[in-house]
């Protein structure tokens, strides 16, 4: 599918849809519980059914009783040498979490991905899940093969790869049923993603202690909370931010938790740093247009790599140059985020270049508009169609429905606020 923009004019008021990252653990969580869970999460998207298709593959029910409202009764029985077949779709999340999840439960399981996810790392978590009794089929293989029962004890990972890769540990080792401990070494990247997993094993009863970069979780089983709801998503809540900031009425984002543990709440300061006119409320946050400028200090990707597609709009039409360092996980997505983000917005007018692993964009007045591909990838389908609506021109975005991905509904809500 191909969407073409006309230079769309953004005002009004939008909630943030669910997070994706808060509902992949949630409903993990709560398929290995004592009990059933009711999960409030009033939107999906193919990363989230993903994960609900995975549990439920492994035994758990997980079923939408009304809308926005689901049923989550846990996976019953020995799950020793059950076969399972989970297709995870393009979801890193999903395969990432699951495939030691599945291990800690002993399944044998065959994991069907797609897009470049076969692609993407596993190491260092798989040589761990070797270490501790995995039986795994070489890295790259499609299906990817996974058997054998992993055991507590120590796991040590560098942090500095894939946060999801701790998560996907966290969440495994209460299943196995003894003491376990998850030692990070080297620089933590994106850490704010295992806060909402320490946030949700709190919720769900299970103590995972943090000392000298080592997590320590005493042998001890998920215990449901009755009921829980998934937060707003402040990574795909960022993109009609920032749209505010080009917008004169402005642009105000409902139900987002300002003590959220995700990282990407960072937008409000970010945009606050490029003088946007930026109010916030007990749960919205309103973004008006004002006089947009480089910010003097480099913008830092660490923890926050979502974010940099559509802050790279930003600055694109900010007055200065802008430098957004420590991008190189960002090669590792979906795209070569990196190449992708130059390339598409270079095509729309703008004037960026890759320096080693950091963008270095210089602001121009407007956007000349164009074609750009979204190269399958949701956040940069986003960041095109935020860009249309300071371009001159049309904005032709190819394979538009990357957005399905993680926010399927994002072009009908941008037409609700033109």
């Amino acid at each position: 599918m191909n969407t073409t923009l006309h230079s769309p004019k953004l005002s009004g008021t939008i909630d943030a849809i669910p997070s994706k990252s808060h509902a992949h653990r949630l409903f993990i969580a709560a398929s290995f519980a004592d009990r059933p869970t009711v999960i409030r999460c009033r939107a999906v998207n193919k990363d989230i059914c993903a994960t609900i298709d995975c549990l439920n593959a492994l035994g758990a029910d997980i079923r939408e009783t009304e809308s926005g409202v689901y049923e989550v009764k846990p996976v019953s029985g020995d799950l020793t040498g059950r076969p399972a077949a989970l297709d995870v779709g393009e979801s890193g999340s999903t395969l990432r979490f699951m495939i030691p999840v599945a291990l800690a439960a002993g399944a044998d399981s065959a994991f069907v991905c797609h897009g470049r996810l076969p692609e993407r790392p596993l190491s260092p978590l798989y040589e761990q899940l070797v270490e501790h009794g995995a039986k795994l089929s070489a890295k790259g293989t499609n299906p990817f093969l996974a058997s054998g029962k992993i055991s507590g004890g120590a796991y040590e990972l560098d942090g500095g790869v894939s946060s999801q890769f701790v998560t996907g540990l966290l969440l495994a080792l209460p299943l196995t049923g003894e003491d376990a401990s998850v030692r990070l070494t080297g620089k933590i990247e994106s850490r704010p993603y295992i806060d909402i997993t320490l946030k949700t094993l709190r919720d769900f009863g299970v103590t995972a202690e943090e000392s000298d970069s080592t997590f320590v979780l005493p042998a001890q089983k998920y215990t449901s909370p009755g009921e829980a709801e998934v937060e707003g998503d402040w990574s795909n809540a960022a993109f009609f931010l920032v749209a505010g900031a080009f917008s004169d009425e402005g642009i105000t984002v409902g139900r987002v938790a300002l003590d959220s543990p995700q990282g990407d709440r960072a937008i409000v300061k970010i945009l606050s740093d490029f003088g946007a006119d930026v109010t916030v409320g007990e749960h919205e946050v309103t973004v008006k247009r004002a006089k947009l400028t480089a910010p003097q200090t480099p913008v830092d990707a660490s923890d926050i790599p979502d974010l940099i597609p559509i802050v790279s709009v930003l600055a694109s039409v900010s007055e200065g140059t802008t430098v957004i360092e420590n991008c190189a996980r960002l090669r590792l997505k979906e795209s070569d985020r990196l190449v992708t983000i130059r390339d598409t917005l270079t095509a729309l007018g703008a004037d960026v270049q890759i320096a080693g692993d950091s963008l270095v964009i210089r602001g121009v007045e407007t956007l000349a508009g164009g074609t750009v591909s979204s190269c399958n990838d949701h956040r940069i389908a986003m960041a095109a169609a935020i860009a249309a609506t300071v371009s001159a021109g049309d904005v032709t975005i190819l394979q538009s429905e990357a957005v399905a991905k993680s926010y399927p509904m994002f072009f009908e809500d941008m037409n609700r606020l033109m």
